[in-house]
């Protein structure tokens, strides 16, 4: 496929304002001190995973924001998969330290964590109220929730310009999606420096995870073609990119192509995702998976499933990542053979997920909210169906 972007202008700053405000450019992040100074923050608490921790981004960001004169926090007892009880002791930490925001930095889980801590950060309201489907809970005037800045360290999750978070219910081993319309993030910084220390494994892994997000947001029924604009133009840099960010770490186009249509992929997904977070939610909830690799895992099982019937969507995805057999069986063919070029595994069974818990899982991820939005119906025997066949031979 063509590149149609100049390769100069995408290792240059750039300012965007859609649908948050945006600062990406490599180097960028030694920009934080001033940007936060601008909103007022004095004194963030910066949450990473407990896996980012002791790595030079969250070093760096430290001695940025110690250097404007910050008063700062780390809290990074965040897991790959967020939990409840992890979100209560982060707000605790919050106030205690007596922070006035939030800057979540690292991946998903990092970027779930920081936000969910800032919606509990300044209220009384159970975690739990801020559901996906509850009505939306009220914040009093007196109760606004922090600034929250979202630095992505992976080219991945697309997390950064939304409040919407994945946590582990621990009482129930489920994932559930929590969010509120009032909580946008002040600032997402895109910085491609700091995903090029990313090991070729992980950047496959949210890469695809990126890719999911793309073409299950773009198959989602329904009328919204702002959402459908970014799945597409994500998806069309995800597919151009990522093998090569894969093979070659430190091409800075290719790491900030990735970093941009992962964001896009991101925006997209406002419109419902389906079958394949579905099944890796509830997954990851139980066995704390990657869930990109989850993710990259299941997609042709459910793609062979979902795709039949969508015959029109099928050939834009094909046409955007240069596919010429514009069919269900050729574009999925073509997904197989990428999965095949990054190394991503071809079954669950070889990241340790048991046969055995495909009634189970089925059961929990009809009740995930993306199953919802899933383009084609499916019932409890369909759904383990999949999860047995990506149990076993995903591809």
């Amino acid at each position: 496929m063509s590149d149609p972007y100049d390769h100069t202008a995408m290792l240059e700053p750039q300012d965007w304002s859609f649908p948050v405000p945006i600062a990406y450019g490599p180097g960028r992040l030694a920009e934080i001190g001033v940007q936060c100074a601008g909103l007022g923050i004095r004194a963030p608490l910066v949450v990473t995973d407990s896996g980012s921790a002791g790595l030079p981004f969250v070093s760096g960001l430290m001695s940025i924001l110690a250097a404007a004169g910050m008063k700062t926090g780390l809290f990074s007892d965040i897991s790959p998969n967020p939990r409840d009880t992890e979100i209560a002791a982060g707000r605790a930490a919050f106030l205690s330290g007596g922070h006035d925001a939030v800057i979540a930095i690292g991946g998903g889980s990092a970027m779930d964590g920081g936000k969910a801590i800032c919606l509990t950060a300044r209220n009384e309201i159970d975690l739990w109220d801020f559901e996906w489907e509850a009505p939306p809970a009220e914040i009093g005037p007196d109760q606004p929730f922090p600034h929250l800045v979202t630095i992505p360290t992976t080219a991945g999750t697309g997390a950064e310009t939304e409040s919407t978070a994945m946590i582990t219910h621990t009482g129930k081993g489920m994932k559930f999606c929590i969010c509120h319309p009032g909580l946008k993030p002040s600032l997402a910084l895109l910085d491609p420096e700091l995903t090029v220390g990313l090991p070729p494994h992980l950047t496959a892994w949210t890469g695809a995870d990126a890719m999911t997000h793309a073409i299950e947001a773009y198959i989602v029924p329904g009328f919204h073609p702002l959402c459908d604009a970014m799945a597409l133009e994500g998806l069309a840099l995800i597919s151009n990119w990522l093998p090569v960010a894969v093979r070659e770490p430190g091409n800075m186009v290719a790491r900030g192509g990735m970093l941009v249509g992962s964001c896009m992929a991101g925006i997209a997904f406002l419109k419902g995702l389906g079958m394949v977070h579905a099944i890796s939610h509830m997954v990851g909830a139980e066995y704390d998976t990657q869930h990109g690799l989850t993710n990259a895992i299941i997609l042709p099982v459910v793609m062979r499933y979902n795709l039949p019937g969508l015959e029109p969507k099928v050939a834009r995805m094909a046409e955007v990542m240069g596919i010429s057999e514009k069919t269900a069986d050729g574009f999925t063919a073509h997904l197989e053979a990428l999965l095949d070029e990054i190394d991503i595994p071809k079954s669950l069974a070889a990241i340790d997920v048991p046969f055995d818990c495909a009634p189970r899982i089925a059961e929990k991820a009809l009740l995930d909210s993306a199953a919802a939005t899933n383009p084609r119906q499916a019932g409890v025997a369909d759904v383990r169906q999949m999860i047995e066949t990506a149990i076993t031979a995903a591809r």
